[in-house]
């Protein structure tokens, strides 16, 4: 009996001793499925090249000149002394932006009000201590729940100023009410006689709200955001010294897109500018900027190129002369992917304008009559189709050979960028605007991404 059970023993000693010499396979933990390019950084991914595609299709809502109906209304018949001069809806057609200024107001400085749809004054956005500026950059969020514009502390506005409507007609002026040398009596007596309506069934006027008052303003240009409801204005940036002049709202609503530069910069340019007789064209470093205020400069090269968001929120894409970059929105450090794009715009370019040259039976394509030639043409840089010379072509010789002026990014696949040579001058009749050419991107993760 005990040798039996020795022998059970050793046995299973002898097991065990198998089993532990023979490690267990570890567990590895399971890797996230790329299932889209917001899951990708900026740094992984790849990109193909298409030259001369035909113009993406513009997606963005369409804005108009056209002022509401009922805000002009509430102005002609309540608002006498001061002047309409632009009426922004929101996306959901529920809320309207109404941006006008009084006679004794600068040229370049705007106040701004929240109406409903039917013209109903719900609120005054801005405090008479601020002046509103640049008015064609204010923009709703996606959601229509909140508007940003920019705004700085107003300058000097008193008796003595012309009231002078803003550049591009947009303000209709309207008379402030006078008493006519005839009929004087009776003008006088509809106009000011507070019995003439006593008996009369329409209900009183509403109080005109009073504009808000203790919010903090700047000497130099920065964002500001209220609500849906005209209330709740802040500052979204608070650099004195910086002015920010552009500013795009990411898809889903949580963060904008901005340009700023300093007002050193700002005033040294616009005074080459304006020696030069041409239309200041404002530069800037691109800046993501989210609704709480966290603020991150994405470069610190300068592009007067607007940013652009993806479809998908996740990143940024900015062009500057011949190459794109595109970031990543989060996060704290910055990120970036350059795609530097010289080289296949110096041989696409190169194609194109032989092909015009050709079109036209001119020898030599860089002459003043291909100044204003516009024709796609499909030229696949880069791909085994188009085998690429051994040396690059002179960029002097080309006249199509430009720097990037716009970005579109309609899916997250493809990016499309502009080419041309803009010259924008005071005169609109001697500016210019040679050989615009869209290109593509295509984008796609890195092989290493996708074999992780």
């Amino acid at each position: 009996m005990f040798q039996r059970t020795s022998l059970s023993l050793g046995l299973l000693l002898c097991s065990a001793m198998l089993f532990s010499g023979c490690p267990r396979p570890v567990e590895q933990p399971a890797q996230p499925v790329i299932t889209s390019l917001k899951d990708v950084a900026a740094v992984r991914l790849n990109y193909r090249y298409e030259a001369d595609v035909p113009p993406p299709n513009d997606t963005r809502p369409s804005l108009t000149d056209e002022r509401n109906a009922a805000v002009q209304s509430h102005f002609d018949q309540s608002r006498l002394n001061e002047l309409l001069d632009k009426t922004i809806p929101s996306p959901d057609g529920k809320r309207v932006v109404a941006v006008y200024h009084i006679p004794t107001d600068t040229q370049s400085e705007f106040r701004l009000d929240m109406y409903s749809a039917d013209g109903v004054l719900l609120r005054k956005i801005t405090p008479d201590a601020m002046a509103v500026h640049f008015p064609d950059t204010i923009v709703w969020a996606p959601d229509s729940s909140t508007v940003a514009f920019v705004a700085m502390t107003r300058g000097v506005s008193t008796a003595l100023a012309t009231p002078t409507p803003p550049d591009g007609g947009n303000s209709i002026p309207k008379a402030s009410p006078t008493v006519s040398d005839t009929n004087t009596d009776s003008n006088i007596a509809e106009t000011v006689d507070p019995e003439a309506n006593a008996n009369s069934d329409l209900p009183p006027a509403p109080a005109t709200p009073a504009a808000p008052t203790n919010v903090l303003t700047f000497r130099t240009e920065q964002i500001y955001t209220c609500n849906a409801d005209g209330d709740a204005i802040k500052p979204l940036t608070q650099n004195e010294g910086l002015i920010y002049f552009y500013y795009v709202w990411s898809p889903d609503s949580k963060m904008l897109a901005a340009l700023a530069a300093t007002g050193r910069e700002w005033q040294y340019l616009e005074y080459q500018a304006d020696q030069n007789k041409e239309q200041y064209v404002p530069i800037g470093r691109p800046r993501v900027i989210e609704k709480t205020g966290r603020e991150r400069r994405l470069d610190d090269a300068l592009t007067a190129v607007q940013p652009i968001w993806s479809p998908d929120s996740a990143k940024i894409a900015c062009a500057f002369d011949k190459q794109v970059r595109i970031y990543d929105a989060a996060g704290d450090a910055p990120t970036q992917a350059a795609i530097p794009l010289r080289n296949n715009l110096l041989l696409s370019s190169q194609a194109y304008d032989r092909e015009q040259g050709a079109s036209l039976n001119v020898p030599n394509s860089n002459t003043e009559a291909n100044s204003n030639l516009n024709t796609n043409t499909n030229n696949n840089v880069g791909t085994a189709s188009n085998a690429a010379p051994t040396t690059l072509p002179d960029e002097k010789t080309l006249v199509s050979f430009n720097p990037i002026i716009a970005l579109v990014w309609p899916t997250e696949e493809q990016l499309y960028f502009q080419t041309a040579y803009v010259k924008r001058m005071r005169n609109d009749s001697d500016s210019v605007m040679s050989f615009p050419r869209w290109h593509r991107l295509f984008l796609t993760p890195q092989a290493s991404v996708l074999n992780r």
